[in-house]
C-alpha cells in the first residue's frame, strides 16, 4: 500500500433533508440510514481502508462531532480527527486537511471525499480512486470523479468535458453546472458529454496548495500562517482562531469553476449522494406494490402504495390508503408528507426551529 497515499472524509453536514432522523446534533453520516449495520462514515472509512494506510486517513468534522467519530471511528488517533469551530463550507475544511497533510509529506497524494455517500461498486470505486492518485501523482492537475448519468437528474450537479484527455482516462473539464431544470438535464443527458459531480477529488498535496496560492489567497495565507503548530499541542487553539476569518465558499466555486488544470474521470460504481429521501426510496428493497419500509418488522399497510416509510423498531405502526407518501419518525417527532413535496423538508426544519426553538431540531 502506497504511504504516500492519503484520505480526508468530510464529516461537518448537519443532513437537514432527512430530518427528523437526521438532526444537528446527530446528522445522517453517523446514522445507519440504509439499515445495512453499518454508519455511512463508518462504511467511507471502510473504503478508504483498502486505499490507503489507516494512518492516512483523516476526518474533518465539526467540533461538537468529536465524540460522535471518536466513538464510530476508534481507530482514529485524535490528531487524524480535525475539528471546525463554525460550518464554513468545503473550501476551509479542504484546505485545513491538505495543509496537514502536506506539513507531515509533502509528496502526500489526497483523495477528499463526503462521509455520506453511497457506493455499490466499492471494487470498481478502489480502482478509480488508485488511478487518480496514481495521476495526481505524476501530473500537476486537480482530478474530480464524474459519475455516468443515468437520467436526467435536477438534483446533481453536472461537469462538461472536453475530447482532450490526459493518459487516456481523464478528461479536461469544460464547465460546471450547478443543479440544473429538467429540460437543461436532459440537453446535458442528450450532448453526452456531461457527467454527475460527485463532489470527490484528488490531487497531490503540491498541486491543490499551488490552487489555493492562486484563486483563494485569504484562505491560503491563514492556513499557511498555521505551518508551524500543526500537529503540536496548539493546534487546534490555532486553528479555532483562523477559522473565523475563513469565508463561506465551496471548494467547486473557490477553485474548480476557475483553475485551469482540472480533469475529470468519468466512473461507474453504483454511487448515490443520499441527499433526499427520494434517493434513499430508490435504493430501498420494496414490497410488491412499491413501498420501502426501513425497519420492516412492526409496520403493517393496507391499500398503501409506492410509500418511504422509516419508524423506530420497536413502534407498531399501520397505515392505510396512503400512497406515494414519506412517513418518518424518530425522536419524538413524526413527518408525514408526499414523496414530491420533499424538498419542502429544508423549509419545515427552519418553521419548527422558529416555532419551537432547537428542541426538535
Amino acid at each position: 500500500m502506497n504511504k504516500n497515499y492519503y484520505a480526508i472524509i468530510m464529516a461537518g453536514g448537519i443532513g437537514s433533508r432527512f430530518w427528523p432522523i437526521s438532526r444537528t446534533s446527530y446528522p445522517k453520516q453517523f446514522l445507519d440510514i440504509l439499515g445495512t449495520g453499518k454508519t455511512l462514515i463508518q462504511n467511507t472509512y471502510d473504503r478508504f481502508l483498502k486505499v490507503c494506510p489507516k494512518e492516512n486517513i483523516y476526518v474533518v468534522t465539526n467540533e461538537n462531532y468529536t465524540s460522535l467519530v471518536k466513538a464510530q471511528l476508534p481507530d482514529m488517533a485524535d490528531q487524524q480527527i480535525l475539528t471546525e469551530p463554525v460550518m464554513r463550507n468545503t473550501a476551509p475544511c479542504i484546505a485545513y486537511g491538505c495543509f496537514k497533510i502536506e506539513s507531515i509529506n509533502p509528496n502526500a497524494a489526497i483523495v477528499v471525499a463526503p462521509s455520506d455517500h453511497l457506493i455499490l461498486d466499492e471494487a470498481a470505486f478502489v480502482a478509480a480512486i488508485e488511478k487518480s492518485l496514481k495521476t495526481a501523482s505524476e501530473n500537476e492537475c486537480l482530478v474530480t470523479l464524474g459519475i455516468k448519468p443515468s437520467r436526467p437528474d435536477t438534483g446533481y450537479g453536472y461537469i462538461q468535458y472536453t475530447d482532450q484527455a490526459m493518459n487516456e482516462d481523464f478528461y479536461k473539464v469544460k464547465t460546471f453546472t450547478e443543479k440544473p431544470t429538467l429540460e437543461i438535464a436532459k440537453t446535458f443527458i442528450q450532448s453526452g458529454d456531461f457527467l454527475w459531480n460527485a463532489g470527490i477529488f484528488v490531487w497531490s498535496a503540491k498541486a491543490i496548495l499551488s490552487a489555493f496560492s492562486r484563486y483563494l489567497p485569504e484562505m491560503n495565507e491563514i492556513f499557511a500562517d498555521a505551518r508551524p503548530v500543526y500537529n503540536s499541542d496548539n493546534e487546534k487553539a490555532h486553528i479555532h482562531k483562523a477559522y473565523q476569518q475563513c469565508t463561506n465558499i465551496s471548494i467547486d466555486y473557490g477553485i474548480m469553476e476557475k483553475a485551469d488544470n482540472v480533469y475529470v474521470l468519468p466512473s461507474e460504481f453504483g454511487w448515490s449522494d443520499l441527499g433526499t429521501w427520494a434517493s434513499i426510496y430508490q435504493l430501498a428493497e420494496k414490497d410488491y406494490v412499491g413501498n420501502a419500509v426501513i425497519p420492516s418488522e412492526k409496520v403493517i399497510m393496507y391499500d398503501s402504495s409506492n410509500c418511504m416509510v422509516n419508524v423506530p423498531a420497536d413502534k407498531l405502526v399501520i397505515l392505510q390508503g396512503l400512497h406515494d407518501f414519506i412517513v418518518v419518525e424518530s425522536n419524538n417527532t413524526l413527518l408525514i408528507c408526499p414523496r414530491d413535496q420533499e424538498q419542502n423538508v429544508k423549509q419545515v426544519v427552519a418553521d419548527v426551529k422558529q416555532k419551537f426553538g432547537v428542541k426538535y431540531i
